[in-house]
């Protein structure tokens, strides 16, 4: 199995997309495509002092910055690293990309390049959350802010089918994210998704509040793109803050100072649970290939680990289940008058 790794995005150049891609073929046994600048991720891979064979380049000219039209990608960027190196899974040179590029030029690129899934109205970013219990799945993080309830109940469809894989349960939980747990909680849009849900064959446990995002009562959540990608925001905000908060009133004192031998063990196994760079990326679930959308600030670690991701994804054969359950789901619509439950 090949992956294709953008090795041009990300907010600080070639050098973690490089490394992290040389720890990958290395610590998982797989062939890496580098695509972007020949010359520097020759450079990189040289003060790696790598020469695996497993890695090898495919050379674009162009790169996309951070804040940079998503749609300039497709009019004016088809050499950039991230237009090719997805190119590279559609041809089936490769079985999935990784990228910490720009957010939006990778779904513009596995929207025109891959296409979506037959049935599939809505390509979802699937973001891995902790929680008290281990991880939840929270989707659509951001790539739709404008969502109907059947854009919703198939988020609920395709990420059901990447929470099998992600827990190894045969059927995950699925919440719907609303200001409250009763049925009557929420605007129109809530309360439409959750009658389809309620309809479908998912395990479906109802509302999911706010607070309860991360207390393991529900192993997938799904809401609309705005709302998800506010709430991951919110939630990467909120530990980073914990996070100096802990260590500003531990070197405040003495006592604090004293008492962080004992501290210090307990807190790295917390901030590794809440450390992005353990899950890595987050899929583009929707679209017909595998595509891992990474953080701008992705770590050689959070590269590594979207790699393997992507590899157990491509493995699992995630595209094809879903194409499965899109197509299950839509002929019960038509048999069943649009999901709702029959009189």
């Amino acid at each position: 199995m090949k992956i294709a790794v953008d090795a041009m995005g990300g907010d600080y150049g070639p050098a973690p997309a490089v490394e992290g891609a040389v720890q990958a073929a290395q610590e998982l046994d797989i062939d890496v495509v580098l695509v972007g600048d020949e010359s520097q991720i020759r450079d990189q891979l040289l003060r790696l002092g790598c020469s695996d064979p497993r890695l090898t380049i495919r050379h674009a000219t162009q790169t996309v910055g951070m804040h940079e039209s998503p749609a300039s990608v497709a009019r004016k960027k088809r050499d950039s690293s991230v237009w090719v190196a997805t190119e590279l899974v559609k041809t089936g040179e490769a079985s999935a990309v990784v990228s910490a590029g720009n957010t939006g030029a990778s779904m513009v690129a596995a929207f025109f390049i891959l296409g979506v899934i037959k049935g599939v109205e809505r390509p979802a970013i699937a973001a891995t959350l902790p929680t008290l219990t281990g991880t939840a799945v929270l989707l659509d993080a951001g790539a739709n802010v404008d969502c109907t309830a059947q854009h919703i109940e198939q988020f609920a469809l395709m990420g059901n089918e990447y929470g099998k894989y992600l827990f190894g349960k045969p059927s995950p939980r699925i919440g719907l994210l609303s200001i409250g747990e009763e049925d009557t909680k929420g605007n129109e849009l809530t309360k439409e998704a959750l009658k389809l849900l309620k309809a479908s064959s998912l395990n479906f446990v109802g509302n999911v509040e706010g607070r309860d995002v991360f207390n393991g009562g529900a192993d997938v959540i799904v809401c609309d793109g705005f709302i998800g990608n506010v709430a991951l925001k919110i939630a990467e905000g909120v530990a980073e803050t914990i996070k100096k908060l802990l260590l500003k009133e531990i070197a405040s004192s003495r006592l604090g100072r004293l008492t962080y031998f004992f501290l210090a063990s307990p807190l790295r196994r917390i901030r590794r649970r809440m450390d992005y760079a353990e899950f890595g990326g987050a899929p583009l679930l929707g679209v017909n290939g595998i595509s891992m959308i990474c953080h701008g600030h992705s770590s050689v670690k959070a590269i590594k680990n979207a790699i393997g991701r992507a590899k157990g994804l491509a493995e699992g054969r995630l595209v094809e289940l879903i194409q499965r359950d899109i197509e299950e789901s839509l002929a019960q619509h038509q048999q069943g008058g649009k999901g709702e439950p029959s009189a």
